[in-house]
Protein backbone atom coordinates (compact mmCIF):
# COMPACT_ATOMS: atom_id res chain seq x y z
CA UNK A 1 0.00 0.00 0.00
CA UNK A 2 1.53 3.31 -1.09
CA UNK A 3 0.47 6.59 0.48
CA UNK A 4 0.03 9.55 -1.83
CA UNK A 5 0.55 12.64 0.27
CA UNK A 6 3.65 12.88 2.46
CA UNK A 7 2.67 16.37 3.64
CA UNK A 8 -0.59 15.20 5.15
CA UNK A 9 1.24 12.23 6.67
CA UNK A 10 3.61 14.60 8.46
CA UNK A 11 0.71 16.67 9.69
CA UNK A 12 -1.02 13.49 10.83
CA UNK A 13 1.84 12.38 13.08
CA UNK A 14 2.19 15.87 14.49
CA UNK A 15 -1.31 15.66 15.93
CA UNK A 16 -0.16 12.93 18.31
CA UNK A 17 1.63 15.59 20.34
CA UNK A 18 -1.04 18.26 19.85
CA UNK A 19 -3.73 19.13 22.35
CA UNK A 20 -7.11 17.56 21.82
CA UNK A 21 -9.35 19.78 19.74
CA UNK A 22 -12.61 18.63 21.34
CA UNK A 23 -13.94 16.92 24.44
CA UNK A 24 -17.20 15.43 25.63
CA UNK A 25 -17.60 18.40 27.93
CA UNK A 26 -17.76 20.70 24.91
CA UNK A 27 -20.69 18.91 23.29
CA UNK A 28 -23.63 21.33 23.51
CA UNK A 29 -27.13 20.55 24.72
CA UNK A 30 -28.78 18.58 21.92
CA UNK A 31 -32.28 18.49 23.37
CA UNK A 32 -34.79 18.55 20.53
CA UNK A 33 -32.24 17.33 17.97
CA UNK A 34 -32.75 14.10 16.03
CA UNK A 35 -29.76 12.06 14.90
CA UNK A 36 -29.04 8.92 12.92
CA UNK A 37 -25.82 6.94 13.41
CA UNK A 38 -25.04 4.10 11.01
CA UNK A 39 -23.32 1.06 12.49
CA UNK A 40 -24.36 2.27 15.93
CA UNK A 41 -24.39 -1.03 17.77
CA UNK A 42 -20.63 -1.31 18.28
CA UNK A 43 -17.30 0.53 18.32
CA UNK A 44 -17.21 4.15 17.21
CA UNK A 45 -20.86 4.13 16.23
CA UNK A 46 -21.91 3.00 19.69
CA UNK A 47 -19.67 5.56 21.42
CA UNK A 48 -21.06 8.30 19.18
CA UNK A 49 -24.61 7.20 19.95
CA UNK A 50 -24.00 7.29 23.70
CA UNK A 51 -22.51 10.78 23.53
CA UNK A 52 -25.32 12.20 21.39
CA UNK A 53 -28.09 10.63 23.50
CA UNK A 54 -26.44 11.64 26.77
CA UNK A 55 -26.57 15.26 25.61
CA UNK A 56 -30.26 15.10 24.78
CA UNK A 57 -30.47 13.97 21.15
CA UNK A 58 -33.08 11.49 19.96
CA UNK A 59 -30.83 8.91 18.28
CA UNK A 60 -31.71 6.26 15.73
CA UNK A 61 -29.32 3.34 15.59
CA UNK A 62 -29.19 2.46 11.89
CA UNK A 63 -28.08 -1.17 11.87
CA UNK A 64 -28.64 -4.38 9.98
CA UNK A 65 -29.47 -6.50 13.04
CA UNK A 66 -32.40 -5.49 15.23
CA UNK A 67 -31.23 -7.77 18.03
CA UNK A 68 -27.76 -6.22 18.13
CA UNK A 69 -29.26 -2.74 18.01
CA UNK A 70 -31.67 -3.60 20.84
CA UNK A 71 -28.81 -4.97 22.94
CA UNK A 72 -26.81 -1.80 22.23
CA UNK A 73 -29.75 0.38 23.26
CA UNK A 74 -30.05 -1.37 26.62
CA UNK A 75 -26.30 -1.14 27.12
CA UNK A 76 -26.30 2.54 26.22
CA UNK A 77 -29.12 3.34 28.64
CA UNK A 78 -27.17 1.79 31.49
CA UNK A 79 -23.95 3.54 30.49
CA UNK A 80 -25.62 6.93 30.23
CA UNK A 81 -27.26 6.49 33.62
CA UNK A 82 -23.87 5.69 35.18
CA UNK A 83 -21.72 8.27 33.39
CA UNK A 84 -24.26 11.07 32.99
CA UNK A 85 -26.50 10.90 36.08
CA UNK A 86 -27.95 14.35 35.35
CA UNK A 87 -28.97 13.42 31.81
CA UNK A 88 -32.61 13.05 30.88
CA UNK A 89 -33.93 9.61 29.95
CA UNK A 90 -32.22 8.81 26.64
CA UNK A 91 -34.27 8.50 23.45
CA UNK A 92 -32.89 5.61 21.41
CA UNK A 93 -34.54 3.72 18.54
CA UNK A 94 -33.65 1.09 15.98
CA UNK A 95 -33.72 1.84 12.25
CA UNK A 96 -33.10 -1.11 9.96
CA UNK A 97 -30.32 -0.41 7.46
CA UNK A 98 -28.38 -2.85 5.28
CA UNK A 99 -25.68 -0.92 3.44
CA UNK A 100 -24.77 -4.02 1.44
CA UNK A 101 -28.07 -3.68 -0.45
CA UNK A 102 -28.92 -0.47 -2.34
CA UNK A 103 -32.67 -1.05 -2.32
CA UNK A 104 -32.62 -1.63 1.44
CA UNK A 105 -30.50 1.49 1.94
CA UNK A 106 -33.08 3.48 -0.01
CA UNK A 107 -35.92 1.90 1.95
CA UNK A 108 -34.24 2.77 5.26
CA UNK A 109 -34.26 6.44 4.28
CA UNK A 110 -37.90 6.18 3.28
CA UNK A 111 -38.78 4.45 6.55
CA UNK A 112 -37.18 7.22 8.58
CA UNK A 113 -38.93 9.96 6.60
CA UNK A 114 -42.27 8.20 7.17
CA UNK A 115 -41.85 8.94 10.89
CA UNK A 116 -42.32 12.66 10.08
CA UNK A 117 -39.43 13.68 12.31
CA UNK A 118 -36.78 16.31 11.60
CA UNK A 119 -33.19 15.21 11.07
CA UNK A 120 -30.40 17.40 12.41
CA UNK A 121 -27.42 15.03 12.53
CA UNK A 122 -26.47 12.17 10.22
CA UNK A 123 -23.32 10.25 11.11
CA UNK A 124 -22.21 7.90 8.31
CA UNK A 125 -20.07 5.75 10.57
CA UNK A 126 -20.57 2.15 9.48
CA UNK A 127 -17.92 0.40 7.43
CA UNK A 128 -15.96 -2.76 6.71
CA UNK A 129 -12.22 -3.18 6.33
CA UNK A 130 -9.86 -5.64 4.62
CA UNK A 131 -12.52 -8.25 3.94
CA UNK A 132 -11.91 -10.99 1.37
CA UNK A 133 -13.05 -10.12 -2.14
CA UNK A 134 -16.80 -10.53 -2.59
CA UNK A 135 -19.73 -8.85 -4.30
CA UNK A 136 -22.65 -7.13 -2.60
CA UNK A 137 -26.33 -7.97 -3.09
CA UNK A 138 -26.18 -5.71 -6.15
CA UNK A 139 -23.02 -7.24 -7.59
CA UNK A 140 -20.66 -4.47 -6.44
CA UNK A 141 -17.31 -5.08 -4.70
CA UNK A 142 -18.28 -5.15 -1.04
CA UNK A 143 -15.93 -2.58 0.50
CA UNK A 144 -16.94 -0.03 -2.14
CA UNK A 145 -20.59 -1.07 -1.83
CA UNK A 146 -20.86 -0.83 1.96
CA UNK A 147 -18.47 2.01 2.70
CA UNK A 148 -19.54 4.27 -0.17
CA UNK A 149 -22.53 3.20 -2.26
CA UNK A 150 -24.86 2.29 0.62
CA UNK A 151 -24.13 5.58 2.36
CA UNK A 152 -24.48 7.47 -0.93
CA UNK A 153 -28.03 6.17 -1.38
CA UNK A 154 -28.99 6.51 2.29
CA UNK A 155 -27.64 10.06 2.62
CA UNK A 156 -29.20 11.39 -0.57
CA UNK A 157 -32.48 9.75 0.41
CA UNK A 158 -32.44 11.82 3.61
CA UNK A 159 -31.17 15.04 2.10
CA UNK A 160 -34.53 16.78 1.79
CA UNK A 161 -35.23 16.11 5.48
CA UNK A 162 -31.79 17.45 6.45
CA UNK A 163 -32.47 20.61 4.43
CA UNK A 164 -35.88 21.03 6.06
CA UNK A 165 -34.26 20.68 9.49
CA UNK A 166 -31.32 23.04 8.96
CA UNK A 167 -29.02 23.95 10.50
CA UNK A 168 -27.98 20.31 10.23
CA UNK A 169 -24.84 18.22 9.95
CA UNK A 170 -23.56 15.28 7.96
CA UNK A 171 -20.47 13.61 9.42
CA UNK A 172 -18.85 11.08 7.12
CA UNK A 173 -16.30 8.65 8.51
CA UNK A 174 -13.31 8.01 6.26
CA UNK A 175 -9.75 6.94 7.11
CA UNK A 176 -6.17 7.90 6.50
CA UNK A 177 -6.28 4.66 4.55
CA UNK A 178 -7.84 6.71 1.73
CA UNK A 179 -4.26 7.55 0.78
CA UNK A 180 -3.54 3.89 0.04
CA UNK A 181 -5.96 3.60 -2.85
CA UNK A 182 -5.51 2.15 -6.33
CA UNK A 183 -3.57 3.94 -9.08
CA UNK A 184 -5.62 6.88 -10.31
CA UNK A 185 -7.69 7.05 -7.12
CA UNK A 186 -10.84 5.32 -8.36
CA UNK A 187 -10.52 2.73 -11.13
CA UNK A 188 -14.11 3.01 -12.30
CA UNK A 189 -13.77 0.37 -15.03
CA UNK A 190 -12.31 -2.23 -12.67
CA UNK A 191 -14.32 -1.91 -9.44
CA UNK A 192 -15.30 -5.58 -9.63
CA UNK A 193 -12.03 -6.94 -11.06
CA UNK A 194 -10.29 -8.76 -8.23
CA UNK A 195 -7.03 -8.97 -10.19
CA UNK A 196 -6.66 -5.18 -10.46
CA UNK A 197 -6.59 -4.47 -6.71
CA UNK A 198 -5.89 -5.89 -3.26
CA UNK A 199 -7.97 -5.93 -0.08
CA UNK A 200 -5.83 -3.01 1.11
CA UNK A 201 -6.25 -0.89 -2.02
CA UNK A 202 -9.96 -1.73 -2.21
CA UNK A 203 -10.35 -0.45 1.33
CA UNK A 204 -8.37 2.68 0.43
CA UNK A 205 -10.51 3.18 -2.66
CA UNK A 206 -13.72 3.01 -0.61
CA UNK A 207 -12.37 5.45 1.96
CA UNK A 208 -11.23 7.83 -0.77
CA UNK A 209 -14.77 7.64 -2.13
CA UNK A 210 -16.03 8.82 1.28
CA UNK A 211 -13.92 11.99 1.08
CA UNK A 212 -14.73 12.62 -2.58
CA UNK A 213 -18.45 12.21 -1.90
CA UNK A 214 -18.32 14.51 1.12
CA UNK A 215 -16.59 17.26 -0.82
CA UNK A 216 -18.94 16.97 -3.78
CA UNK A 217 -21.96 17.01 -1.47
CA UNK A 218 -20.64 19.98 0.52
CA UNK A 219 -20.27 21.92 -2.71
CA UNK A 220 -23.87 21.16 -3.66
CA UNK A 221 -25.03 22.39 -0.27
CA UNK A 222 -22.94 25.56 -0.12
CA UNK A 223 -26.06 27.76 -0.08
CA UNK A 224 -27.76 25.67 2.62
CA UNK A 225 -27.07 25.46 6.32
CA UNK A 226 -26.27 21.78 5.97
CA UNK A 227 -22.63 21.23 6.94
CA UNK A 228 -20.84 18.20 5.51
CA UNK A 229 -17.40 17.22 6.79
CA UNK A 230 -15.18 14.14 7.02
CA UNK A 231 -13.42 12.45 9.92
CA UNK A 232 -10.51 10.04 10.21
CA UNK A 233 -10.94 8.65 13.75
CA UNK A 234 -7.36 7.46 14.23
CA UNK A 235 -6.15 4.12 15.56
CA UNK A 236 -9.06 2.88 17.64
CA UNK A 237 -9.77 -0.45 19.33
CA UNK A 238 -12.89 -1.63 17.49
CA UNK A 239 -14.20 -4.73 15.74
CA UNK A 240 -13.44 -3.25 12.29
CA UNK A 241 -10.64 -5.73 11.63
CA UNK A 242 -12.61 -8.79 12.74
CA UNK A 243 -12.55 -10.26 9.22
CA UNK A 244 -8.96 -9.27 8.44
CA UNK A 245 -7.44 -12.60 9.48
CA UNK A 246 -8.77 -14.09 6.24
CA UNK A 247 -6.66 -11.54 4.36
CA UNK A 248 -3.54 -10.92 6.44
CA UNK A 249 -3.52 -14.02 8.65
CA UNK A 250 -4.39 -14.69 12.29
CA UNK A 251 -0.87 -14.00 13.57
CA UNK A 252 -0.76 -10.52 12.01
CA UNK A 253 -4.16 -9.69 13.49
CA UNK A 254 -3.01 -10.87 16.93
CA UNK A 255 0.13 -8.72 16.69
CA UNK A 256 -1.87 -5.65 15.75
CA UNK A 257 -4.40 -6.36 18.50
CA UNK A 258 -1.56 -6.63 21.02
CA UNK A 259 -0.03 -3.34 19.86
CA UNK A 260 -3.45 -1.75 19.85
CA UNK A 261 -3.90 -2.67 23.48
CA UNK A 262 -1.10 -0.21 24.30
CA UNK A 263 -1.43 2.60 21.75
CA UNK A 264 -4.93 2.51 20.28
CA UNK A 265 -7.61 4.88 21.50
CA UNK A 266 -10.82 3.66 23.06
CA UNK A 267 -13.96 4.21 20.97
CA UNK A 268 -15.04 6.85 23.48
CA UNK A 269 -11.97 8.92 22.67
CA UNK A 270 -11.80 7.93 19.01
CA UNK A 271 -15.36 9.11 18.40
CA UNK A 272 -14.52 12.69 19.40
CA UNK A 273 -13.45 13.78 15.92
CA UNK A 274 -16.73 12.75 14.32
CA UNK A 275 -18.59 14.18 17.31
CA UNK A 276 -16.78 17.46 16.69
CA UNK A 277 -18.03 17.79 13.13
CA UNK A 278 -21.48 16.55 14.17
CA UNK A 279 -22.00 18.84 17.17
CA UNK A 280 -19.42 21.61 17.67
CA UNK A 281 -20.84 25.15 17.37
CA UNK A 282 -17.59 26.10 15.57
CA UNK A 283 -18.67 24.18 12.48
CA UNK A 284 -21.50 26.64 11.91
CA UNK A 285 -19.86 29.80 13.27
CA UNK A 286 -16.78 29.25 11.08
CA UNK A 287 -18.82 27.96 8.11
CA UNK A 288 -16.80 24.75 7.95
CA UNK A 289 -17.70 22.66 4.91
CA UNK A 290 -16.10 19.78 3.05
CA UNK A 291 -13.11 19.65 5.42
CA UNK A 292 -11.11 16.66 6.57
CA UNK A 293 -10.39 16.17 10.28
CA UNK A 294 -8.13 13.76 12.16
CA UNK A 295 -7.66 13.06 15.92
CA UNK A 296 -8.65 14.86 17.89
CA UNK A 297 -10.59 17.37 15.77
CA UNK A 298 -7.59 18.73 13.87
CA UNK A 299 -8.04 19.75 10.25
CA UNK A 300 -5.48 18.72 7.64
CA UNK A 301 -5.50 18.32 3.87
CA UNK A 302 -6.52 14.90 2.57
CA UNK A 303 -4.67 13.32 -0.35
CA UNK A 304 -4.28 15.03 -3.71
CA UNK A 305 -6.76 12.53 -5.16
CA UNK A 306 -9.33 13.57 -2.54
CA UNK A 307 -8.89 17.23 -3.46
CA UNK A 308 -9.37 16.58 -7.18
CA UNK A 309 -12.69 18.23 -8.05
CA UNK A 310 -12.88 16.46 -11.39
CA UNK A 311 -12.53 13.10 -9.65
CA UNK A 312 -15.17 14.12 -7.11
CA UNK A 313 -17.65 14.84 -9.89
CA UNK A 314 -16.71 11.72 -11.80
CA UNK A 315 -17.45 9.60 -8.73
CA UNK A 316 -20.79 11.37 -8.22
CA UNK A 317 -21.85 10.68 -11.82
CA UNK A 318 -20.61 7.08 -11.64
CA UNK A 319 -22.48 6.48 -8.36
CA UNK A 320 -25.75 7.91 -9.69
CA UNK A 321 -25.50 5.82 -12.84
CA UNK A 322 -24.75 2.68 -10.83
CA UNK A 323 -27.79 3.25 -8.62
CA UNK A 324 -30.06 3.72 -11.64
CA UNK A 325 -28.70 0.53 -13.21
CA UNK A 326 -29.18 -1.52 -10.05
CA UNK A 327 -32.40 -0.23 -8.45
CA UNK A 328 -33.82 2.49 -10.66
CA UNK A 329 -34.87 5.56 -8.68
CA UNK A 330 -32.32 6.95 -6.28
CA UNK A 331 -34.92 8.27 -3.86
Amino acid sequence: MMFTNSFSQARFWKTYVSCKGYSHGEIPDLTGKVAIVTGANTGLGYATTVALAAHGAHVFLACRSQQRATDAIERAKKEIKEKYPQAAKPKLEFLELDLNDLAKSRQAARNFKAKNLPLHILVCNSGIMLVPFALSADGIETQFAVNHMGHFVFTLGLLDRLKESQPSRIAILSSIGHEGTVQGGIDFDYINDETKSTSFSRYGRSKLANVLFAKALARRLEKERVYVNVAHPGYVRTELTRYSKDVVGSLTVKIFDAIGGFVAMTPTVGSLTQLYIATSPKIESEDTRGRYFIPIAHEILPSSYARDEELQEKLWTFSEKLVHEKIGELY
